[in-house]
């Protein structure tokens, strides 16, 4: 180590201490090892035990940065192995964007608390219609005001929205407000609809006879969120447990309606990307007894949003595996670019014939085939 500047007095201690034929210079480097032997001879103790008491605990800074580089390298671990990470792959993306952030503040323990924090949000999402405050309220321990616009929580909440839906961040005030809103939070009771057909519940409520009128006439239902939070009495058939499609498109949609007609199976459309009446309504039924069944578009975007229902849901693939999508693709090789490709959780290998492939089969082509299986469900084969 270096020491100095030292002055006349400092410099003959030092020769003294460490046995110099000559007076060092007055800034001199000291071998610590020079020093340990020199101390250790002079006084059977070692210089860090003079120094603590001296001066007081002598901090170790490359075990300091080692633990810190652990606990660094532990958060990072611990969020990309996180079950709403590994439920939604896209998600991935959005971990890594926080690991190059680095930690907030610098750090992992306030780090993790706030993501902890983002990733309760993310799995309330989409919310039911509630104001931003009364959400965050609801599920940040009563911390009303922790979402406001400009929060550390709020930003990687946003962050994670815009890599889900694969956006850009938003730049201004009224973007986030309309990327909250796109997530269900404040969303309008009335705006926010699902569409149906063939579903039959039984019961007076309100929900039950619209879906039931419109099902019986042979024709789809649009349901809003306002008459899900407030469906009356309805229930479903227990046995044998009826099981319910959900598919992406309404093209699909209407094809059945018109195939079927008054015998439509029950068929639940989420128009994109689902809104907080669709997954509401999922569930709903899925607490009536039903066995859902999703289905999407062979593309990017598609299995994004697939991995959404199955997280948020109880559903379950419909036609959605790497075979399924080689058929697909043999039948209708010439598609748009598939777009940006995640890993789809319940099948290992759909991402990899995806991009081997790297065309896009929109729902609307396999129309066919879906039809033929809500024709099997039907009749009772499906």
């Amino acid at each position: 180590m270096r020491l100095g500047p030292l002055d006349d007095a400092q410099r003959e201690a030092l020769a003294d201490l460490l046995g110099l034929d000559r007076l060092p210079d007055s800034r001199p480097f000291v071998p610590l090892a020079r020093l340990e032997e020199a101390v250790g001879e002079l006084s059977g103790r070692t210089v860090r035990a003079i120094v603590t008491e001296l001066f007081g605990p002598v901090g170790d800074r490359v075990a300091d940065r080692r633990r810190q580089e652990d606990e660094r390298a532990g958060l990072w671990t611990w969020l990309a192995d996180h079950e709403t990470v590994r439920a939604q792959p896209v998600f991935a993306d959005w971990a890594a964007s926080c690991r190059a952030t680095g930690p907030v503040g610098g750090s992992p323990v306030r780090t993790r608390a706030v993501l902890t924090d983002a990733l309760e949000v993310l799995a309330e999402l989409p919310a039911q219609a509630e104001p931003l405050p009364v959400f965050a309220a609801r599920v940040l321990n009563g911390h009303s005001h922790a979402l406001d616009d400009g929060t550390t929580l709020s930003t990687l909440v946003l962050r994670a929205l815009s890599t889900l839906y694969g956006i850009a961040s938003p730049q201004s005030a009224a973007d986030r407000r309309a990327l909250w809103t796109r997530a269900g939070v404040a969303d309008d009771d009335l705006s926010a609809t699902v569409l149906v057909g063939g579903l039959r519940p039984a019961g007076d409520g309100p929900l039950a006879r619209v879906a039931r009128v419109c099902a019986e006439a042979g024709q789809a239902a649009s349901l809003t969120l306002a008459q899900l939070r407030s469906p009356g009495r309805f229930t479903l058939a227990a046995d044998p447990a009826p099981v319910v499609h959900a598919v992406k498109n309404p093209g699909i949609l209407a094809l059945a309606v018109r195939r079927f007609g008054p015998d439509c199976p029950p068929l639940v459309c989420t128009s994109g990307w689902p809104n907080s009446a669709a997954i509401q309504l999922l569930r709903m039924l899925a607490d009536q007894g039903a066995a859902l069944r999703h289905h999407g578009d062979f593309d990017g975007e598609g299995i994004r949003i697939a991995a959404y229902v199955l997280d948020k849901t109880s559903a379950r693939p419909w036609r959605m595996t790497a075979a399924d999508c080689r058929t697909a693709v043999a039948r209708h090789p010439l598609g748009p670019p598939v777009g940006r490709i995640t890993e789809a959780p319940w099948d290992g290998e759909l991402a990899m014939v995806m991009a081997e492939h790297g065309a896009a089969v929109v729902e609307e082509l396999v129309g066919d085939v879906l039809l033929e299986d809500l024709a099997d469900s039907a009749s009772g084969l499906g």
